[in-house]
């Protein structure tokens, strides 16, 4: 079953699944987060923009919150924590 399935109607409709985002690069994982219905950002809501804290370099995601496989209202924040790291660690190249 695809994520828009999952995600229509019932009882949990405006629900939707939270996806895997530990060990996919930061930009990655901001397109899955948005993707599924949700919005990625750090633990400093009111700090410098992910985009921000994430550049230059590649970033990998390394926790979650909250952790994937359960259901957020849309548009809910996922909070991500992300090291710097080379490409060739990252799984989503």
């Amino acid at each position: 079953m695809d994520a828009d399935a999952r995600n229509a109607g019932g009882a949990n409709a405006g629900k939707v699944y939270v996806p895997e985002l530990v060990g996919m690069t930061v930009p990655a994982a901001r397109r899955a987060g948005h993707n599924a219905g949700l919005v990625v950002t750090s633990a400093d809501l009111d700090g410098t923009p992910l985009g921000g804290l994430t550049w230059p370099g590649v970033w990998v995601v390394t926790a979650q919150r909250p952790v994937a496989g359960g259901r957020a209202d849309r548009w809910d924040v996922v909070v991500i924590e992300f090291q710097k790291v080379r490409d060739s660690e990252t799984r989503d190249r």
